[in-house]
C-alpha cells in the first residue's frame, strides 16, 4: 500500500485536481487518497497554499477610473452620442498561472517523495543498528558466561584442596599427556587433555578409575575437545588409567592400557 501512496504522490493528479482538470475517475482516486492518507491530505493542503501565494503575487488591482477613461477615449466629436457596447469578458486561467501551479505541484510531490524515501532509509538503518546492538549484547552475555565458567574452573584448580596429577603415556602412546585435578573436599574431578596420539577410526581413548574391587569407566577422551572436562568423582579410587578401546564399547576393562597414575601417593 505504501508503494501505491508513493506512486500517487509522484504523479500529477493532485495538481490536476486542484485546477479542475481531472476526470471523474481521477477525482475519485484523489479524494480517496486525501481521505485515507494524512500524507496525501498534507500534500494537497500545501499545494493549495502555494497556489494561493502565487495568485496573490500575480494579482494587480485595477484603478476605479480606468473603465471611464476607456469609454471616454472611444468617443469622437462626430459621434459624441454613439453608444459603446460593453463586452463582458469571461475569466480565464492564464497560461503562466497554470504552468506555475503545475511546477509547484511537481516540485512539492518530488520533495515529498524524496523525504519519504529518506525516512524509509533512515528507518531501515535504525533497524540494522538496533539488531547489531542486540547481537552485540548477546555476544557480551555469552562471553561473560564463558568467562564466569572459566573463572569458576580456575578457582577449582587453585583451590588448596585440589590435587594435580600429570598422566603421561607409556611405550604404547609416548606423546600422550593429560592432567587430572581432584578435590576430595568438594568431591570434584576434572581432566585437561594436553596431547593424544591419533587413533584408527574405530578406536577411542577412555579414562578409567581403579577401585579396590573393580574398574569404573569415567568417560571418553578426545583431543578435539582440548579443555578442562568434568569427570565423575570416585571417592575410593586408587588410580586413574587411560585405555584404548573400541568405539561404542565402554564396558571392556581389559582394553589396552596406555597410561596410569596412582592417587594414593600424594
Amino acid at each position: 500500500m505504501e508503494k501505491k501512496l508513493q506512486d500517487f504522490l509522484s504523479s500529477n493528479l493532485l495538481n490536476k485536481y486542484l485546477v479542475g482538470e481531472t476526470s471523474l475517475e481521477e477525482s475519485n482516486e484523489v479524494e480517496h487518497f486525501i481521505s485515507n492518507y494524512p500524507e496525501a491530505a498534507e500534500a494537497f493542503d500545501q499545494l493549495q497554499d502555494n497556489l494561493e501565494i502565487i495568485a496573490k503575487a500575480g494579482a494587480v488591482t485595477t484603478p476605479d477610473h480606468m473603465l471611464e477613461d476607456i469609454l471616454e477615449s472611444l468617443k469622437t466629436p462626430s459621434d459624441a452620442n454613439a453608444k459603446v457596447i460593453e463586452m463582458v469578458q469571461h475569466k480565464k486561467t492564464t497560461p503562466w498561472y497554470s504552468i506555475a501551479a503545475s511546477a509547484a505541484a511537481v516540485l512539492l510531490a518530488a520533495t515529498t517523495f524524496m523525504l519519504y524515501q529518506k525516512n524509509l532509509e533512515l528507518n531501515s538503518e535504525n533497524n540494522v543498528v538496533v539488531e547489531e546492538i542486540f547481537d552485540l549484547r548477546s555476544d557480551i552475555e555469552s562471553n561473560n558466561a564463558k568467562l564466569d565458567a572459566l573463572s569458576r574452573e580456575l578457582l577449582k584448580l587453585n583451590n588448596p584442596d585440589s590435587r594435580k596429577y600429570v598422566i603421561n603415556g607409556n611405550e604404547r602412546a609416548k606423546d600422550l599427556k593429560t592432567v587430572a585435578y581432584i578435590n576430595s573436599v568438594e568431591k570434584t574431578s576434572m581432566i585437561d587433555v594436553i596431547t593424544l596420539p591419533q587413533l584408527p577410526e574405530e578406536q577411542q581413548y577412555q579414562i578409567w578409575a581403579e577401585l579396590q574391587d573393580r574398574m569404573v569407566n569415567l568417560g571418553i577422551l578426545d583431543e578435539s575437545d582440548r579443555k578442562l572436562k568434568q569427570i565423575p568423582y570416585m571417592e575410593d579410587a586408587l588410580a586413574l588409567s587411560i585405555k584404548i578401546g573400541t568405539k561404542g564399547d565402554t564396558t571392556n576393562e581389559n582394553d589396552t592400557e596406555v597410561a596410569e597414575i596412582s592417587l594414593k601417593d600424594k
